[in-house]
Parts: structure tokens; sequence; C-alpha cells
């Protein structure tokens, strides 16, 4: 009862440590005829894999995942898809020294206080190296998505590091994949690349914040009362590791609002309702207006520095820990492409959900007899 597992009717169950021979995971509730193989996979896992700039972790993980089952001549055949990503660049002695300690802001004590175990190579099951099965199995709601919903685009970005913030009127989503911050401001992210480095030549880490925007979700995704797509899509981020908080549209800033500024006001247009604004983020009610999909979300810092922080060891003396080895100075740079699978896996399930029920277009036709 540990809840390795997630989704409705799309379902993913991960497996596998951070130091472990291999990770992976099970994907079940692929609808059959999906074109799949490794490499329409594998362009997910390469941005997120680490060692791919200074800016994080230098572990070096190839990250080539492996099909093991569900597909037939290049097809799913609708049974569950087995992923695998073999580990092959593990240095568990770097955590020899924290095996009987407790590191600050991990989730080293809380495992220990429910299961009475735990892996301290890496976190084990509570280390961000699980979230390369999460990116695999988000390549396969890709491709989903890409024959049942292929108007849909899911993009990820960075808006804040630290106290630095993007510019909006320098908005360029062109921008995204030219640095390694998957910044949408190219002044931004010259800026950011000295500031991190002077976080980490110090051996600090920073806190981020992304943003998702999802576009051409059909109105009519979601569902009522306890399976709201915000719910869902909420839930899915707030599962990533490190994530702290998640907001939705106007999110906290909706509280100083009043309801003249917050509504979003609807006009007839040639092809159906218009909104004023987006208040809402593209869902009211648990379900999609058609608008663009909007949601951001806090990302702490990296609790592994270099810094001594004081904490106990397992028998409750008080001590101090320097927490070594290779580690991102801001996990928020490889959150991205996780939050981008995770909400692929989180809109295919919803396509599923809205098809099982009332078919694959919206039933409610606004301005037509």
């Amino acid at each position: 009862m540990s809840f390795n597992t997630y989704g409705h009717l799309f379902r993913v169950t991960t497996w596998g440590e951070s130091h472990g021979p291999a990770l992976g995971a099970t994907v079940d509730g692929c609808p059959p005829g999906v074109p799949l193989d490794a490499a329409a996979i594998q362009v997910w896992l390469d941005r997120r894999k680490p060692g791919t700039s200074r800016y994080t972790t230098q572990r070096r993980e190839a990250d080539e995942v492996e099909i093991l089952s569900g597909l037939y001549e290049g097809q799913t055949t609708g049974t569950p898809i087995q992923l695998m990503i073999r580990n092959t660049d593990q240095r568990s002695k770097d955590y020899s020294q924290i095996e009987d300690k407790f590191r600050p802001g991990h989730a080293d004590i809380t495992y220990w206080q429910k299961y009475g175990i735990r892996d301290p190579r890496g976190g084990g099951r509570s280390s961000a190296r699980e979230t390369a099965a999460r990116v695999a199995a988000g390549g396969v709601a890709r491709a989903a998505l890409g024959v049942l919903a292929p108007e849909m685009t899911i993009t990820g970005y960075m808006i804040q590091m630290g106290d630095r913030r993007i510019d909006r009127d320098r908005f360029d989503m062109d921008q995204i994949d030219r640095n390694p911050f998957w910044v949408p401001d190219a002044e931004a992210a010259g800026e950011w690349g000295a500031y991190l480095d002077g976080l980490r030549k110090d051996g600090q880490s920073v806190g981020a914040m992304i943003e998702l925007r999802i576009t051409g979700a059909m109105p009519g995704l979601g569902a009522p009362v306890y399976a709201k797509l915000d719910t869902d899509l909420a839930a899915a981020m707030m599962s990533i590791n490190a994530v702290k908080g998640v907001e939705i549209g106007e999110g906290m800033n909706a509280a100083a609002l009043t309801g003249t500024d917050n509504a979003d006001e609807i006009t007839m247009g040639p092809d159906g309702p218009v909104y004023g604004s987006n208040h809402a983020g593209g869902i009211l009610g648990g379900i999609a207006t058609g608008q663009d999909i909007v949601l951001r979300f806090a990302v702490k810092p990296t609790s592994s520095i270099l810094k001594p922080r004081r904490t106990i060891t397992r028998g409750g003396q008080e001590t101090e820990i320097v927490t070594t080895g290779r580690h991102d100075p801001c996990v928020g740079i490889r959150a991205v492409p996780v939050a981008e699978a995770m909400a692929a896996a989180v809109m295919l399930d919803h396509v599923l959900l809205h098809r099982a029920q009332v078919g694959p277009t919206p039933r409610g036709r606004i301005g037509q007899p």
C-alpha cells in the first residue's frame, strides 16, 4: 500500500530506486494502434537526463529506455507497456556518511519514521531519479495524444529562479529550447547563468517557479467534483519531487481580485464562445473551457548542499551534516520536462475518460440548433 500508481484509465506504475540496477514504469490503458518505438520516448528523456549542462547534476546517465512489452510491429497492442531504464553511473559511496544521519529538507527522516528502514543511497524511491520513469511514461502519453488529440500541445518553461523573474514583455516561446533553463526570455537566461554559477561555486542551491501551458485542449475535458481536471493536474505536479505549491490561472493572486476583475467575460464568436480573459486558467468547475490551460508550481531549493546543517542521528544524537555527491543546484531546471510528462499523462487520461462517458466530441453545442 505504498501508492506507486497514478491515473484513472491511463495508469502508470513506476518502480526502482536511484542506486538500484534499473528503474522504469508499467503503463496500462494505452489505446491500441498507437505508433510507438523507443526513439519516440527517448527524445523526451534526453531533455530530462542529468549531465546535459554545468547547471545540473554531473551524474552521467544515458537514460536509454527499453520497451519490454506492449508493442507489435511498431504499434501499441492495448496491453501493458513495460519500460526500463538502466542505472549506469551510481556512486553509492557518496552516501556512506549519511547512513546514520537524517539530511535536513530530505525525506530521510519521514521514510525512517514510516517504514523503519530506508535506502540512504541517493534517497532510494524519494530521489528525483525516479522521475526518469515518469518522463518515459509521458512519452507514451504524448504518442497517444498525437493520435487522439493531435491539436494539443504541452509546453513548460521556467519563469523564476530564486528572486530573479522573467520579463513578460520579452516573452518568446522560441527561446525555451535555446538555453539550459527552458526560459522564454533570452536576457534572463544569460543573467541566470551567472547567478547560478555563483550559487553553485558557493555550495548553495536555489528554488524556482515553473509555468505550464496546454493549448488545444477541447472544451469538456474533466468532470465535476472528484475528477476535476485541475485537481488531477495539481496532484500530478505536487507529486513531483521538491514541489511545494501549485496554482492554476490567477491562482493565489485571485484572492486580491474583485469578482468583476476575476470573471472571464464571454461573447459569441464565429466559431463559438470567446473569452475576454483567462483568469480561470482554462478550467471552470473542473472542466476545460477550450482556452489555454495555464498552471504554475514552485520548487524548493535542493536540500543537498555543501553547507553544514544541524541534524540528528537515528539514535537521537545531535550532529552536523554536509551533503556531498552530485546534485542539481536548481532542481527546477529538470522539473520542466517532468512536469510536461505528468501533464501529458493527465491530459490523455481525461481524453480517455471523456470519450468513455460522452464520446469523442463535446455534447453541448453552442450557437447551433
